[in-house]
């Protein structure tokens, strides 16, 4: 019975999803950017009832937010918690998509191909275009969703944009909001999210750990923020 009612809620949650892209795409051409993508997660995270709490402080000037990934909520979750117009970097595969590519495409989020020289230019140019727009790039640099609580490495693409030029990097770290809608289970469960801002840095080239250092600071706070909250264990 019970997993039968996580199906259900899970359908539920499925659907408003699906509408709320749908939103977005319907309104696009008529509210100014960010509005339509900010409105359409406010309606997703309103109709499935998920709050969300922040802890830390948002940095105005940040270029760059770096995500850990677990569920498809987590879009929507850091729309609604910041009033900057994000350019989301996503695999050049979802812009082909039936249907979802019009909800990457339309606000000229920001295609990755496979990893070349070519890929890598196209990539830097286009956060370049992004970022004279008043844009900030969006990256989780994991490269895909996990759902076991442990990040995976992260990819070297947000590195070398943020080396390039010398971006000031804000990591937000999302608590286990697979726990609360995972396609992979196929169940949603309603209730409080966590996100955490960390402090913002300005990327240094010359260094070049930083981002493997950034993965394990990452990961305690995910861990520590983790142990305050039984219901996920």
């Amino acid at each position: 019975m019970n997993a039968i009612f996580a199906r259900i809620r899970w359908l539920y949650a499925l659907i408003v999803i699906f509408t709320g892209m749908t939103l977005m795409i319907a309104i696009f051409h008529f509210v100014p950017n960010p509005y339509a993508q900010k409105i359409s997660a406010w309606f997703i995270r309103l109709l499935v009832f998920i709050p969300v709490r922040v802890k830390g402080v948002p940095d105005p000037d940040a270029q760059m937010f770096l995500l850990n990934h677990q569920s498809d909520i987590d879009i929507g979750i850091m729309e609604t918690i910041t009033s900057k117009d994000l350019a989301w970097v996503a695999k050049k595969e979802l812009f082909d998509v039936p249907f979802f590519g019009l909800v990457v495409k339309l606000p000229k989020d920001i295609a990755l191909e496979r990893e070349s020289k070519t890929a890598l230019v196209k990539l830097i140019k286009e956060c370049k275009d992004r970022l004279d727009h008043g844009r900030v790039i969006t990256i989780f640099p994991e490269g895909t969703r996990t759902e076991t609580g442990k990040m995976k490495p992260f990819k070297a693409g947000a590195k070398i944009v943020a080396d390039k030029y010398a971006l000031k990097v804000q990591p937000v770290v999302l608590i286990a909001t697979a726990w609360h809608f995972s396609n992979k289970r196929k169940d949603f469960r309603p209730g409080s999210v966590t996100a955490i801002y960390m402090d913002s840095f300005v990327a240094d080239k010359e260094d070049p750990q930083w981002l493997d250092r950034l993965r394990e600071q990452m990961q305690k706070v995910y861990d520590d923020e983790l142990s305050n909250h039984p219901r996920y264990r």
